[in-house]
């Protein structure tokens, strides 16, 4: 690990913590974007397909 001097100065059990519940708040914030600016993300979430509800009509 190329980075493993960072523990010298952050301990482990700080440092991790840390680290892994900013992945969980950027992962919150993303889907919570997702969410509020797309049509079709909470229609998957509730189990519904996307169809298509107009026609396409030829000739």
């Amino acid at each position: 690990m190329n980075q493993g001097r960072i523990w010298t100065v952050v301990s482990p059990t700080v440092g991790l913590p840390l680290l892994l519940g900013s992945v969980t708040v950027i992962a919150i914030l993303v889907h919570a974007a997702v969410l509020s600016n797309t049509t079709w993300f909470p229609k998957y979430w509730n189990g519904k397909t996307a169809a298509i509800t107009s026609t396409v009509q030829v000739g």
